[in-house]
C-alpha cells in the first residue's frame, strides 16, 4: 500500500539552503504551482459545501462546541503599529496572550460589538470569535496571512458597505489602546493588543472531508478542520517523539495528551499531513528534516506544498537522478 506525508512548508526560497534538504528537492518532481498561501495549501486537503472558508465557525466549534448554526466572524487580538500615513497589521493572533489576560480585554470590548448586536467570545486565548446576528451582511476580509506587514486600512473593506466595520475596528483600537493589559504588556517587553483583525466569516458547515489518516499540527485552524472530519490530530511535535508541552501547543491544544509512538512505515496512515508552515530554517534543520527524511528512506512518498505555490513530490527512488545537483 502506497503511504504518502504531505508537508505544509514556507517558501522554497527560505528553505533551500538547508543541504540535505536541497539535495533532494533537485532530484525531486515539480508539479502545476498553485496560489501562494497557507490557507490555499490546507484547502488542498479538505472539502466542505461550496463557499469561502468558515473559519471563525469551525476553530469556534472545535474550542467550545456551541457554534450550532450561528453566523460566526474570527476577530482575532492583533497588533497594529501606527505610521506617518496610516497603520500596518504586524501580528494577527498567537501573540502570547494569558487567558486572563484575552478575558479582561474580550470584556473591555463586549460594550462596543454589543451595540451593533453581536457578542465576542474567547475561543482560546490567542483566538477570539464574534456571534453575528444572521441578518448582517458581512463583506470580505483578507485573511490574516494576507493582511499581515500590509497598510491596515488598504486592507479593510472599501466604500458604504464597509463603513460599518471599519468603525467597530476604530473603535475597538480606541478602546484597547490605554488597557492596563497592554500597559503591563509593554512593561514585559511583549507587544500590545491593540486592535482585532476580521475573518473566517460563515456558518459552520454541516461536513468536512479529507483523505488524511492524521495531521500533527499546532495551528488551530487545521485543528478544527480534522475535528469536523473527525481525523486523528496530534501537536506536530508527536512526529518527532518530542514532548508537545515544551513546545508550545496552543490554547486549547495543549490538553490532548497524545502519546508519540515509534515510527516506522507500517506504523504510517496511508495519508498524513504535517504542517511546518511556520518552521525557521535552523529548526527544519536539526529536528524535522532528519525525521522526513528517515521516512522518505523507509518507502514514504514526500508531497511538498511551500507557501509560495511550489508543489513537489519526492520520492525514494529519486535519489537515483545523481546528475541532478542542488
Amino acid at each position: 500500500m502506497s503511504v504518502a506525508l504531505n508537508v505544509l512548508l514556507p517558501s522554497r526560497e527560505k528553505l533551500r539552503y538547508v543541504p540535505a534538504f536541497a539535495a533532494w528537492l533537485a532530484r525531486g518532481t515539480t508539479l502545476p504551482a498553485a496560489l501562494p498561501g497557507y490557507l490555499v495549501a490546507m484547502a488542498e486537503q479538505f472539502r466542505w459545501p461550496a463557499g469561502s472558508l468558515p473559519a471563525a465557525a469551525l476553530i469556534r466549534q472545535s474550542v467550545a462546541g456551541d457554534a450550532g448554526d450561528a453566523l460566526w466572524l474570527s476577530a482575532d487580538p492583533a497588533w497594529v503599529q501606527p505610521e506617518l500615513n496610516g497603520a500596518r497589521l504586524l501580528a494577527c493572533g498567537n501573540l502570547g496572550l494569558r487567558l486572563e489576560e484575552s478575558m479582561a480585554l474580550v470584556k473591555a470590548l463586549a460594550e462596543t460589538f454589543d451595540a451593533e448586536g453581536m457578542t465576542l467570545l474567547v475561543g482560546d486565548s490567542q483566538h477570539w470569535q464574534l456571534r453575528l446576528p444572521k441578518y448582517v451582511d458581512v463583506p470580505s476580509f483578507p485573511e490574516p496571512e494576507e493582511a499581515l506587514g500590509a497598510d491596515l486600512f488598504e486592507q479593510l473593506p472599501k466604500g458604504e458597505e464597509g463603513r460599518r466595520w471599519r468603525a467597530l475596528i476604530n473603535e475597538a483600537q480606541v478602546v484597547l489602546h490605554n488597557h492596563p493589559v497592554n500597559a503591563a504588556r509593554v512593561a514585559r517587553g511583549l507587544p500590545p493588543v491593540n486592535s482585532v483583525w476580521l475573518w473566517g466569516a460563515g456558518a459552520l458547515p454541516d461536513w468536512v472531508e479529507c483523505g488524511l489518516g492524521r495531521i500533527y499540527s499546532d495551528d488551530l485552524l487545521a485543528w478544527a478542520l480534522g475535528h469536523r472530519a473527525n481525523v486523528d490530530v496530534q501537536p506536530r511535535s508527536a512526529f518527532v517523539g518530542a514532548d508537545s508541552s515544551a513546545n508550545g501547543v496552543r490554547g486549547k491544544l495543549a490538553i490532548a495528551d497524545k502519546s508519540a509512538p515509534t515510527k516506522s512505515r507500517e506504523d504510517e496512515v496511508p495519508y498524513s499531513l504535517l504542517d511546518l508552515q511556520d518552521v525557521q530554517p535552523a529548526e527544519f534543520e536539526q529536528v524535522w528534516w532528519p525525521a522526513i527524511e528517515a521516512r522518505l528512506e523507509a518507502g514514504v512518498d514526500l508531497r511538498i506544498a511551500f507557501a509560495d505555490g511550489v508543489r513537489m513530490v519526492i520520492r525514494k527512488r529519486h535519489r537515483l537522478r545523481f546528475w541532478r545537483k542542488a
